[in-house]
C-alpha cells in the first residue's frame, strides 16, 4: 500500500499487489450465491476492510455501500452486527440484497414452500401467453412462460405481500428465469441460444429453493443491527443519506455491463418496468445518457480530461459516455466525503479498463476526485482478481477464455482508501 501524494499514472502502475486483499481465510457462505450477479463483490473484502479500519483507529458502528449491488457488504455487515445503509439504482439488485441480508425460520420456509407447490399444482392459466409482454415472448416458449406465470401467482397467493418470506421465494423465482428461457447460458450480453433446451420450471424452482434453504441454515446472521437498502440513484438529491463511519463500495466500470439489459427478465416478470430500457436512465456508466457534452467537459478533472480527449480521436460516442461516467464519479467522491463522520474511512474497489487502445485509468481519476473532495489522505493498493488470472481474455461472445486472440481484460484491480 502506498500513500498517493501525486496523481500520476506511473505511480499507480507501480503499486504492488498486496496479498492481504487477494483471498479470504474462510470459505464464502452459500448465502452469497443465492442469485447470479455479474462482477460480484468478493465477500472477504468487507471483512478485511473492517479489520483494516479497526487497526487504523476507525470505530465502525454504521457502514454504507453506495453501489450496494446484490448486498454482499450488507450481509457481511449484518454478520458483524454493524448497522448498514445501501443504495442501488437497479431494483433487481436491491431485491436480492434485501433477501440475502435476512434470517428466516426454517420451519416457516418449509411451510410456505409446500403451500406454493400445492397452489402451483392446482392452478391453470391456459391463456396467459397470449397477453404476455412481447419482450418476454421473445425469450420464452408458451409452455415455460405459462408455468412461470403459474409459479409467480402461486408465490403471491401463498405469501403476504410485505413478508420476508415473499421476498425469499421471489428471489428464488428471479434466479431461475434465465435457465428456463432461451437466454444463452453464462452470456454477459442478452442473446438467444437457438440450440438451448430450457430447464423445466418446477425442477429449477425446487432445486433453487433447496439451495437457498441450505444457505439460510448455514447463515450465521444474528444481532440487532439494522439493514436499510433503498432503490434509487445515489446522486439524487432527494435520497436521504445517513452519516456513517465507513463506506465500502465497488463502483461500476465505465465500459462495464448494462445491468438493466442483463436483468431484463427479472425486471419484466417482477413488474419493475413495462420496458426494461427505462431502467438504464440515471445509471452510472450507462451508454444511455443525454447531456451537454461540450458544456460539461470543462468540469472534468485533469485525469478525466486527458483520457476523454484521447478517446475523442478514436470513438466520440464512447468519449461522451466516459466523460459522463467521470463527472458522476467526481460527484460520488464529494457526496461520500459528506456522508462520513469525522475520522471516517471510505474504501473503493475499482479496476482500470481499455477501449480501442486507450487506457481508461479509473483508479487514477478516482484518486484525484477523492483529493478534490476533501479527503486528507488517500492510499492505494492492488489485488489480483483470481477468476481472471487463468482466463485473461474475452471471446467474441464476451465469455472468459485463455485464447490470446480474444480481447484482453485486466486481471488486477485497485483498492483506494480515503480518510476524512
Amino acid at each position: 500500500m502506498i500513500r498517493v501524494d501525486d496523481i500520476k499514472q506511473a505511480i499507480f502502475d507501480s503499486v504492488p499487489v498486496d496479498s492481504f486483499w487477494n483471498t479470504g481465510e474462510t470459505k464464502e457462505l452459500k448465502m452469497h450465491r443465492i442469485h447470479a450477479y455479474p462482477a460480484k463483490f468478493p465477500a472477504f473484502i468487507t471483512t478485511k476492510a473492517l479489520v483494516f479500519a479497526q487497526q487504523n483507529g476507525v470505530e465502525t458502528s454504521c457502514v454504507a455501500d453506495v453501489f450496494c449491488g446484490c448486498g454482499t457488504v450488507a450481509f457481511e455487515a449484518k454478520r458483524n452486527n454493524i448497522h448498514f445503509w445501501g443504495c442501488d439504482i437497479n431494483p433487481v439488485a436491491t431485491m436480492i440484497a434485501k433477501a440475502k441480508s435476512r434470517k428466516y425460520q426454517p420451519w416457516r420456509l418449509q411451510k410456505y414452500y409446500e403451500a406454493i407447490i400445492e397452489a402451483f399444482l392446482r392452478s391453470t392459466f391456459d391463456n396467459a401467453y397470449s397477453s404476455a409482454n412481447e419482450r418476454l415472448k421473445y425469450w420464452y416458449d408458451r409452455e415455460h412462460y405459462e408455468d412461470l406465470f403459474r409459479l409467480k401467482s402461486a408465490i403471491e397467493e401463498s405469501t403476504s405481500p410485505s413478508s420476508d418470506y415473499r421476498l425469499f421465494f421471489t428471489c428464488a423465482f428471479s434466479n431461475i428465469l434465465k435457465a428456463t428461457s432461451r437466454w444463452l447460458t453464462k452470456s454477459i450480453k442478452p442473446q438467444i441460444d437457438p440450440c438451448k433446451k430450457p430447464t423445466d420450471v418446477m425442477v429449477a424452482f425446487k432445486d433453487q429453493c433447496k439451495f437457498m434453504m441450505a444457505a439460510n441454515e448455514e447463515s450465521d446472521v444474528s444481532g440487532e443491527s439494522t439493514i436499510d437498502i433503498i432503490t434509487g440513484n445515489f446522486l439524487d438529491p432527494s435520497v436521504n443519506r445517513p452519516k456513517v463511519d465507513m463506506i465500502i463500495t465497488s463502483p461500476p466500470y465505465v465500459t462495464s455491463y448494462e445491468y438493466a439489459d442483463l436483468h431484463q427478465l427479472s425486471s419484466l416478470w417482477l413488474g419493475f418496468a413495462e420496458d426494461y430500457r427505462e431502467l438504464r436512465n440515471g445509471s452510472i456508466g450507462s451508454l444511455h445518457h443525454v447531456y451537454n457534452f461540450e458544456r460539461e467537459l470543462k468540469r472534468l478533472n485533469n485525469t478525466g480530461s486527458s483520457i476523454v480527449f484521447r478517446l475523442l480521436d478514436r470513438h466520440k460516442p464512447k468519449a461522451r459516455s466516459v466523460a459522463k461516467y467521470f463527472l458522476d464519479m467526481q460527484q460520488v467522491a464529494a457526496v461520500c466525503h459528506s456522508m462520513l463522520n469525522n475520522g471516517g474511512m471510505a474504501l473503493f474497489v475499482i479496476g482500470n479498463t481499455e477501449y480501442k487502445g486507450v487506457k481508461i485509468d479509473n483508479a487514477c481519476h478516482l484518486a484525484e476526485s477523492l483529493f478534490s473532495s476533501g479527503f486528507a489522505d488517500v492510499y492505494a493498493t492492488k489485488r489480483r482478481i483470481s477468476k481472471k488470472i487463468l482466463t485473461p481474455y474475452r471471446d467474441k461472445r464476451g465469455r472468459f477464455t485463455t485464447d490470446d486472440l480474444g480481447r484482453k481484460v485486466y486481471s488486477e484491480e485497485f483498492i483506494l482508501i480515503g480518510r476524512k
